[in-house]
């Protein structure tokens, strides 16, 4: 199975499988923090702060145009959404669901398919 750092370009693809430290999304594995676009995965997903979602953070994820950002927390949801974050992603007319990583990961197959989603997934803790 390919590691794929950078990430990929291509049709939105389910997530295969997602546990502490990687995700599967079409056959390719990532071992970094990552964003799902509707028309590729960023596997190169740096915060300006680890474990704290900031405006900088998403603003990307905006230009895209989403209905729904999920945000995937972490396996044991370390990673917090600071509260200019959510203001800005709901003033900017987003919907936004904030989970652990596994939880996040269902819901984004549950939803992909049938609304514009950009998802983010903090990958370890």
């Amino acid at each position: 199975m390919p590691d794929t750092r950078l990430g990929y370009r291509g049709a939105r693809k389910m997530i295969e499988s997602y546990d502490f430290g990687r995700i599967v999304i079409d056959g390719r594995r990532f071992r970094s923090d990552l964003v799902v676009f509707p028309d590729r995965v960023d596997g190169n997903w740096w915060r300006k702060e680890g474990h704290m979602l900031n405006v900088d953070d998403v603003k990307e994820i905006v230009e895209a145009k989403p209905d729904v950002v999920i945000v995937g927390t972490g396996y044991s949801g370390m990673m917090k959404i600071h509260p200019q974050t959510e203001q800005y992603l709901r003033s900017s007319g987003i919907e936004l669901i904030v989970a652990k990583t596994e939880t996040a990961c269902k819901t984004y197959n549950e939803l992909f398919k049938s609304r514009r989603v950009v998802a983010a997934f903090h990958l370890t803790c």
